[in-house]
């Protein structure tokens, strides 16, 4: 039996997501500069909170004000060096750096100076003074430290990279050649226009995310985040592998008001990893579990992290229309991980937990209903129409009304006041601080965008991706000509190698850049890859969006993957390529929207017979994938089946009839030998 893992505390489970989350490694700082960034961030937050309810003031004004106090903050808040942050080394002023400072006041002043010249900005475009190229040039040196400081080296990279694309345009190889910009036009485009650093990233983080963030950190106040665990925990807990399931379905709740793959890893896991090794799954394979569950946050509505907002911009739809759209291939993530997970225990003869073990379910809900209100409020608000930051202000006065009351309760009238204005404030300081390696990356992708509107890069790598698709396309298409029957038409394999090409491309660029930044940067360069193949748009970003979130569990650089490997003591390259297998169902369900768009409910091709073709495809294609992957499906398989199963996975997610039916009999035949055959043998329960 395994030795199992004693619970980290929460000071270890601090530290442990400071490790691998690039954005909670703030460093150690006096007491007047706490005080003085708390103050600024509650104040921050209360502007946002306010703005959401009574109306937001003119778009750039409210951009750069917003990016501007954020840039402040990251430079008090966060090292040079993440391994000098508890330490300060040279010229300081109150522990902070000179240089610190500098860069502080120059990103905060640049960032400010738009929305000041506001009313001459007409005249400025296209002919920048001096002092505006300088100031450009301040706020882009400090974006690209403070994205850095904060989420690491990558993005800053691929910025720079674009700009000098933008720069050197004239030697650039083949079609990737243009005319080039000097350095006050590539300014210009992108400080002063909105297609740029103030463009639409920026815009979403300030207006929509910054308020559903907040709404995420006032609802684990109120105990909501518990409330998913302990409910998931009776609900799932005593059926075979419980903590397993309990770690799927609780990460599965925590999605709705969380976005935070790493966040989500560490707050589930520190209950559910030491759980699953002690009742027999080996520590890696624990870690692995809640990785790819707590992956599935990013993609589960109403909160979706900061995509969905960011969709509703591009694609110009109501938010209600994305997230209708998100509900099955959510579901498919999480169904793909559970399965593979029941595969397991039962493979491994693992139990659930004993009743003793388990809350009672009613006892839960009757206790923690009232945590549940504010969620309830702004799923309905939204579904109703309301805009995005309305429903988030309801839902974070709800928040607020319902930590009052369990203050109240708990200490009595005055003592209650006391605790709630305490608890806001802190909430209201913790919700800013989220925001602020977000607003920093936003930015920047601006940046990125800014160079593509201006280079018309994106076509270019557009028109590059599909010829080499259909290239291969034709060589498979001749391979397969001597079948009595054709299998797959040209169109569908050229779509097929596009889809593998940008998907690739998608998972190498999230190795190393945050999920919403990739979404923007493929949105810009590979939505249009998809569009040339006739791919409705809502369908094409949410293939690039499902595809940037799976790098949070693939290795090298699978964070969540290391987060759940430390608190489970396993081996994190190890877990990731655990991880990576069990998010298999989230793999396979982008190409099935995009041969089957009625998967996603709400585009324009909807019928329900294909809806419901589409969804038993997916159903029986992931069972097909999870058991080939663990040798286990009534029993342990036999080689040739192993080898069959993935085949027929591929086939029924495939639009031609003719593939999907031969999938499903490939299936049907591996169960019916198994039944016919017994289960095999059974090993004993691990106890």
């Amino acid at each position: 039996m395994t030795e199992p893992t004693r619970p980290l505390t929460d000071d270890q489970l601090r530290a442990l997501e400071e490790e691998y989350d690039p954005e909670a490694r703030f460093r150690t700082v006096t007491r007047p500069i706490a005080i003085l960034s708390g103050i600024i961030l509650f104040l921050l937050a209360a502007y946002h909170y306010y703005t959401a309810g009574f109306g937001i003031p003119r778009a750039t004004t409210h951009r750069g004000l917003h990016m501007g106090v954020s840039l402040f903050i990251v430079y008090l808040s966060f090292s040079s060096l993440a391994r000098n942050r508890h330490r300060t080394d040279g010229l300081a002023v109150l522990g902070v750096p000179v240089t610190d400072w500098l860069l502080a006041i120059g990103g905060a002043v640049s960032a400010f100076y738009v929305p000041w010249i506001y009313a001459q900005l007409q005249f400025r475009v296209g002919n920048p003074l001096p002092l505006d190229i300088a100031m450009g040039t301040v706020l882009l040196v400090a974006l690209m430290e403070a994205v850095r400081r904060s989420m690491g080296w990558p993005l800053p990279v691929i910025a720079a990279l674009f700009i000098a694309y933008a720069y050197f345009g004239k030697s650039m190889p083949g079609i990737l050649v243009h005319p080039g910009a000097d350095w006050a036009n590539i300014v210009n485009h992108l400080y002063l226009t909105s297609q740029g650093i103030y463009g639409t990233a920026l815009g979403v983080i300030a207006t929509y995310v910054f308020h559903f963030v907040l709404f995420g950190v006032m609802a684990q106040k109120i105990g909501l985040g518990q409330l998913f665990i302990d409910l998931a925990t009776a609900l799932a807990g005593r059926f075979a592998g419980g903590p397993a399931k309990v770690s799927v379905v609780s990460s599965a709740m925590l999605g709705t008001i969380s976005g935070s793959s790493i966040a989500n890893t560490v707050t589930t896991g520190a209950l559910t990893i030491p759980a699953m090794i002690k009742i027999g799954f080996k520590r890696h394979f624990a870690a692995a579990v809640e990785a790819a569950s707590s992956t599935g946050g990013q993609i589960t509505p109403p909160v979706m992290g900061a995509v969905a907002f960011l969709m509703v911009e591009y694609l110009g739809i109501p938010l209600r229309t994305i997230l209708i759209a998100a509900v099955v291939p959510a579901f498919m993530h999480f169904f793909g991980v559970l399965v593979q997970v029941h595969l397991e225990a039962k493979r491994l003869g693992i139990r659930g937990l004993r009743q003793e073990e388990l809350p009672k379910a009613w006892k839960v809900l009757r206790e923690g209903w009232l945590s549940v209100f504010p969620l309830v409020l702004l799923v309905w608000m939204l579904m109703s129409g309301r805009t995005p930051f309305l429903s988030a202000f309801w839902a974070i006065t709800a928040c607020m009304a319902v930590f009052l009351i369990q203050r109240v309760m708990a200490s009595g009238a005055i003592e209650g006041v006391k605790e709630t204005a305490a608890g806001i404030y802190e909430g209201f300081v913790a919700g800013a601080r989220q925001s602020l390696a977000v607003t920093a990356a936003a930015a920047l992708v601006g940046v990125v965008i800014g160079v593509v509107t201006l280079t018309g890069v994106g076509f270019k790598i557009a028109f590059m991706v599909t010829s080499v698709a259909a290239g291969w396309a034709a060589s498979v298409h001749s391979l397969l000509a001597a079948l009595p029957f054709e299998l797959f038409s040209i169109q569908t394999l050229t779509l097929l190698f596009t889809l593998l090409t940008t998907a690739v491309v998608c998972v190498l660029m999230g190795c190393g850049v945050p999920t919403t930044a990739n979404y923007i940067i493929m949105v810009a360069v590979a939505a249009p890859v998809l569009g040339m193949m006739n791919v409705e748009p809502l369908v094409a970003h949410f293939f690039v969006f499902y595809f940037g979130v799976l790098a949070d569990v693939t290795p090298p650089v699978a964070l969540a993957a290391y987060a759940g490997a430390g608190i489970a003591g396993a081996n994190g390259f190890k877990a990731g390529n655990t991880a990576f297998r069990l998010s298999m169902g989230k793999a396979l369900v982008p190409f099935v929207f995009v041969f089957s768009p009625s998967l996603l409910l709400v585009t324009q091709s909807f019928t329900l017979p294909d809806f419901l073709l589409a969804f038993a495809g997916a159903v029986l294609g992931i069972v097909a994938l999870s058991a080939a992957i663990t040798n286990w499906l009534l029993g342990p398989l036999l080689l040739v089946e192993r080898m069959l199963l993935p085949v027929a996975a591929l086939m029924m997610i495939a639009p031609e009839i003719i593939s999907t039916v031969i999938g499903a009999a490939i299936l049907g035949l591996v169960l019916l030998r198994q039944y016919l055959a017994g289960s095999g043998p059974r090993p004993e329960p691990v106890t």
